[in-house]
C-alpha cells in the first residue's frame, strides 16, 4: 500500500476508496488512492470513466475535491460543478476589470483574469479537454501533471484562470442562492450515509485493507462497491413493497415524502456471517419476502 502521515488516518500507510453517487444513492464509480493524493485529481475520471448509462449533469464534493482547475475542466466537458468550497470566507474573486469597478465587493477580489494567458493556450486548453474526454489520457494523470508542473507552465496557468473564472461565478450564486447551499448539503450527506454503509460492511476487517498492489486493491474496492450497491437496491424493493402494501391498506403516504426516505439502513442485514434460517420466514410465490404486519412491527 501507499500512503503517507495523514492527521486523520494516523501515521501508517493507508489508501481510501473514492466513490461518486448519483442523486438516488447508486454508487457508479468507485476507486483506489492513496490519502496523500489529492481528491480533486480523480473527480473527472469518476464523472467520464464510469461504464454506465448515468446521465450525470450536476457534481457535488466536499473541500477535498475542489481545485481551479477541476472547475475549468468541468465546465470545458459539459459538467455543472457545485462543490462545498471550504474556508469560503478566505477564498478570493477574481475579474475582468479594476477591483474598484465593484465597491462593495474589493475588499474580496485578489485581482484580474489573465486574459492575454487564456487566449495564448486557448487552443491547448480545447486540446487536453478533448483528449480527456475521449480518454486518450485519464484525467486523473493530467491533473496530477498540471498540479505538480513550475509555475511558468502556461497551460496550467491558463487553466487556473479559467477556473477562476468559474469558481468566482460560483461562488457569488453560492453566497445569493441558500436553495443550492440547501442542495450541495443533502446530496453530500448522501455520500456520507453511504460511506457509512460501506464501513458496515467492511467491519469485520476493521477498516483495513491488507492488498499491496494496486489492481488487487481496485478489486477488493470494486468488490465492495457491489455489495453496497446490492444492499441498496434491496432496501429500494422491498421499500417500494412495503409503501405499495401500506397504501393497499389505506394509508396516505404523499409521494412528496418518499424523497426523505433513504435506502441506506443495515439493522436488518447480518453482517457478521451468521445466517439462520426459519420455517415462517419463507420467501412467497412471487419471488420476494414476506412483510412484516404494522401490528407486528409494533409489538416488537
Amino acid at each position: 500500500m501507499t500512503g503517507a502521515v495523514n492527521p486523520h488516518k494516523g501515521t501508517g500507510p493507508a489508501i481510501s476508496f473514492y466513490t461518486h453517487i448519483s442523486d438516488r444513492y447508486a454508487p457508479y464509480h468507485t476507486k483506489a488512492i492513496s490519502v496523500a493524493e489529492s481528491e480533486a485529481a480523480h473527480v473527472i475520471d469518476g464523472l467520464l470513466y464510469h461504464g454506465t448509462d448515468a446521465g450525470i449533469a450536476v457534481h457535488h464534493v466536499d473541500g477535498g475535491g475542489v481545485s481551479d482547475h477541476v472547475f475549468a475542466l468541468c465546465s470545458l466537458l459539459g459538467f455543472r460543478f457545485a462543490p462545498r468550497i471550504p474556508n469560503l470566507h478566505d477564498r478570493r474573486l477574481y475579474t475582468f476589470g479594476p477591483a474598484a469597478a465593484w465597491p462593495r465587493l474589493e475588499p474580496f477580489i485578489a485581482g484580474r483574469i489573465n486574459e492575454a494567458l487564456i487566449q495564448a493556450h486557448w487552443d491547448d486548453v480545447l486540446r487536453l479537454a478533448t483528449s480527456i474526454r475521449t480518454g486518450a489520457v485519464p484525467a486523473s494523470l493530467m491533473l496530477k501533471r498540471l498540479g505538480s508542473y513550475p509555475r511558468q507552465n502556461g497551460l496550467a496557468l491558463a487553466l487556473r484562470e479559467v477556473g477562476r473564472i468559474e469558481r468566482t461565478a460560483f461562488t457569488l450564486e453560492w453566497l445569493q442562492n441558500p436553495a443550492l447551499r440547501r442542495q450541495a448539503t443533502a446530496e453530500l450527506n448522501k455520500g456520507e450515509s453511504r460511506n457509512g454503509l460501506a464501513r458496515a460492511v467492511c467491519f469485520h476487517r476493521l477498516g483495513r485493507i491488507p492488498d499491496r498492489t494496486p489492481e488487487n486493491q481496485q478489486h477488493r474496492a470494486g468488490g465492495l462497491n457491489l455489495v453496497v450497491a446490492a444492499i441498496i437496491l434491496w432496501n429500494t424493493v422491498y421499500m417500494e413493497l412495503a409503501i405499495d402494501s401500506l397504501r393497499a391498506g389505506g394509508e396516505r403516504i404523499p409521494d412528496e415524502m418518499l424523497s426523505h426516505l433513504a435506502p441506506l439502513g443495515w439493522q436488518h442485514i447480518n453482517l457478521t456471517g451468521d445466517y439462520l434460517w426459519s420455517a415462517n420466514r419463507v420467501p412467497s410465490t412471487v419471488g420476494y419476502r414476506l412483510l412484516r404486519a404494522p401490528t407486528e412491527l409494533l409489538a416488537a
